[in-house]
């Protein structure tokens, strides 16, 4: 399976296409927002822009010049003021929705957000490629590119509806003035490409922010702080950080000259071009008694100054909408990425085999095969040990059951049929895991159990489940029983689970639902010896008639087994009963009894 690769990697970003992506998304989360953002905007830009800096202008200085009456003015103002108290209302009521607007867009886009995370490839998350798309991705939420792209967009077109306006009135005047309007319109394609160049720019950095965002977890979290204060990993961890940011301002440097160049030209052309130009001309009519009085001066100064602030405005606002555009191409990269876990609509029926049939798997980017042409099978009811030494392939092969990866070559069977044949929700209902790596959430103890809210009765069951694992004499302690929230991260009423209290409960997931196979992944590895006991005690209850994947570094559990599996460098090395391996005196022999010879609870060094 290749790393992964964005769709558009290499390739020309679509601005356009991307801009029209992000409304689509938007339009999908709330579509409220963006109405009123442009009616505010668009408010702003003709009222402040136009009626206060022309318009009204205009009159003011007619009047003065004595072209109208006193009652006219008084009329005018009356009008004016009308316009004003529109004005507040408008923004008022338009701010009081963008607040309500805004909570609903950022709750419907992280849920969109969340749930494509949810339904990706297993394989995603041990890509480095992977995450650096995934944190350009929900930086379009955290950086507010969404909020800019409104923004953007809402004021490009509330300015150009200001600036159409306003050159009205200056052609009114004098049609020439527009010639030096011109000289804006440079603007706009050297904005676009100093846009382009902060993109890459951040493209560049977001490896480094990656580690440096990892490195600010990582010192204030809990399951960090022991490690940290007992060795000089924080030194070697600060000094990635102290990398990452010397490489970040190595980055910026190099973008830095472009960067400054693109903004003296968009300077020149936007600003000081069309101010000295049109100052100059209108100077120079007015001095020459050209027809421009001064009500007509006053008004070509500051239209002009209006039309160099909307023009500025829109040509910032084109700039940043490619930029937030360039960055939107990351979350249809993320969104438009396809499962290579293919999919059908056939439902896994009930257990009856699981065959690996020569099967080969080696993971991306990975040199050698983790898996070397395996070939085992099991039936139901059976109880099953794979054992091996580290990396002897064991949870590579659980991740291929649960098609979390595809085999690479040869085929993996689910009663008789290639498993790619089923809808993979359906063949992973099947199984209840455990794994190695175990997890508790910060949520209730019943929660952490059920997987989901339950009623009072299914509640029972949790408790039920609770005592099988061995759990529940702690969990009865706590404040609120095993209503009591894990971790204290978002309540102050909640507790901490030991490493084996945290394993049972994890144990007590699988006690507490339907299942055909129960695959254990070092399933006692937290647990003392006579907890482990206990625990295997329940299983054996629990799982009868069921089918039982133990992989597990202390063979206790092999003993208990109907068929051993001994995997050794990616192949099947021995396969058989307990008695049967011990009388060959092959690899598991030799394994289980210097485990037995020195079994005092914890692991042996360099032993399963």
């Amino acid at each position: 399976m290749p790393r992964w690769v964005p769709p558009h990697e290499g390739e020309k970003v679509p601005v356009v296409k991307n801009i029209i992506y992000a409304f689509k998304i938007l339009n999908k989360a709330e579509k409220t927002v963006m109405p009123f953002a442009f009616l505010s905007q668009l408010s702003t830009a003709v009222f402040t822009l136009f009626f206060q800096g022309v318009l009204f202008l205009k009159v003011l200085l007619t009047i003065i010049e004595g072209q109208a009456t006193f009652e006219y003015f008084l009329k005018v103002l009356l009008i004016f003021f009308g316009v004003g108290v529109v004005y507040e209302v408008i923004i008022i009521w338009c701010d009081y929705m963008q607040n309500v607007a805004w909570k609903k867009v950022y709750k419907g886009l992280n849920n969109l957000i969340f749930q494509k995370a949810a339904e990706l490839d297993v394989s995603c998350y041990e890509d480095p490629a992977f995450y650096d798309a995934y944190k350009r991705a929900t930086d379009i939420l955290t950086r507010g590119y969404f909020m800019a792209f409104v923004v953007d967009i809402t004021n490009l077109l509330g300015n150009l509806a200001a600036l159409i306006l306003v050159i009205g009135v200056v052609t009114t005047i004098d049609v020439e003035y527009l010639i030096f309007l011109a000289p804006v319109l440079v603007v706009f394609p050297v904005q676009i490409l100093r846009s382009k160049l902060f993109y890459k720019r951040d493209l560049e950095t977001t490896t480094n922010n990656r580690i440096k965002s990892y490195t600010e977890r990582t010192v204030f979290l809990k399951d960090f702080s022991k490690d940290m204060r007992t060795s000089n990993i924080f030194y070697v961890i600060l000094n990635r950080f102290n990398r990452a940011v010397s490489d970040n301002i190595r980055i910026i440097k190099k973008y830095g000259v472009k960067l400054f160049f693109y903004h003296m030209i968009g300077s020149f052309f936007g600003e000081l071009l069309p101010i000295v130009g049109t100052y100059s001309y209108a100077s120079y009519q007015f001095i020459n008694d050209s027809g421009l009085d001064i009500s007509g001066f006053s008004v070509v100064l500051s239209s002009i100054n209006s039309v160099r602030q909307t023009s500025t405005t829109i040509a910032d606002s084109i700039s940043e909408l490619s930029n937030v555009a360039l960055y939107f191409q990351n979350l249809r990269d993320f969104f438009e990425y396809d499962s290579k876990i293919n999919s059908t609509e056939l439902e896994a029926g009930e257990f009856e085999s699981l065959e690996f049939r020569d099967v080969y798997f080696k993971y991306p980017s990975a040199k050698k095969y983790s898996l070397n042409g395996v070939s085992f099978k099991i039936n139901k009811g059976e109880t099953v040990a794979l054992v091996g030494v580290n990396g002897a392939g064991k949870t590579t092969v659980v991740k291929l059951m649960l098609r979390f990866y595809d085999a690479t070559s040869g085929e993996i069977l689910y009663n008789g049929r290639n498993v790619k044949d089923y809808d993979v929700n359906s063949l992973r209902e099947r199984f209840a895991t455990v794994f190695q790596d175990y997890k508790t959430f910060a949520l209730s103890v019943n929660e952490n159990v059920l997987c989901h809210e339950g009623t009072e009765e299914e509640k029972e069951l949790a408790k039920t489940a609770l005592i099988q694992s061995g759990v529940w004499d702690k969990v009865s302690t706590l404040p609120n029983g095993a209503d009591t929230v894990l971790t204290r991260e978002f309540d102050e009423k909640g507790a901490g689970l030991s490493g084996g209290e945290a394993q049972k409960t994890t144990v007590a997931r699988l006690f507490a639902r339907q299942f055909d196979i129960a695959i254990l992944d070092e399933p006692s590895s937290a647990l003392d010896p006579i907890a482990e006991y206990k625990m295997y005690e329940n299983l054996i209850d629990i799982t009868k008639n069921k089918t039982v994947i133990y992989i597990s570094h202390r063979l206790s559990s092999a003993v208990l087994s109907d068929n051993i599996i001994v995997l050794d460098k990616g192949v099947v090395a021995e396969c058989g009963t307990h008695n049967e391996l011990m009388q060959s005196g092959g690899e598991y022999s030799v394994m289980f009894t210097l485990q037995a010879s020195r079994y005092t609870g914890e692991e042996v060094e360099n032993v399963g």
